[in-house]
């Protein structure tokens, strides 16, 4: 079993902003464009729920800085012998992906909440970026990660998002190693 977790807010102010990467990485998987609806998405655990033969696909609805308490509730029906977590990622730029196992939160408060609710950091990260204003001096993180991408920007996001898609798939089919070496060069 896989337990594919896509970090973001819920809510229609939020669909689209970069915060979200996660939640539309998911959609991207379960082969939908648009939020839960007639999909065969569920609420449960606190989240939108699907299951997809051996794979569970999550979008904790507890906002981003919670989602380790979703997180934890699927843990206790699902005990997931892998479990990804796919977030942006403000210190990688934009249209990047990086895949990681067993490392900190580094300052994500969504990755936090789940390393502390289920006491561990031990699953795979895939982080999607979207730049760092903050090193260009520019706006704070916190409002940063609110934004909407701008149109300029839509067509990396639409790359990124597709990497990250491939990368769960070569995750699932040829391993972590081969993942990593595929999509962090």
């Amino acid at each position: 079993m896989i337990l594919i977790i896509g970090l973001g807010n819920p809510g229609k102010q939020y669909e689209g902003t970069r915060h979200n990467l996660g939640f539309r990485v998911l959609d991207l998987l379960a082969g939908v464009s648009q939020s839960p609806g007639d999909s065969g998405w569920e609420h449960k655990f606190d989240s939108q729920f699907l299951k997809l033969d051996s794979v569970i696909l999550a979008k904790p609805q507890t906002f981003m800085n919670k989602s380790g308490e979703a997180v934890k509730e699927i843990l206790k029906f699902y005990p997931a012998a892998d479990m990804i977590v796919i977030h942006d990622e403000l210190d990688l730029p934009l249209g990047s992906i990086k895949i990681q196992k067993n490392v900190s939160a580094a300052g994500h408060n969504g990755v936090q909440s789940i390393i502390d609710e289920v006491g561990t950091k031990n699953f795979i990260r895939i982080r999607l970026g979207i730049d760092n204003p903050q090193t260009r001096d520019q706006i704070p993180g916190d409002a940063y990660v609110l934004q909407k991408f701008t149109d300029d920007e839509n067509q990396l996001v639409k790359e990124v998002l597709e990497k990250a898609k491939d990368a769960v798939e070569t995750f699932q089919t040829q391993g972590l190693d081969m993942a990593q070496s595929k999509f962090n060069g």
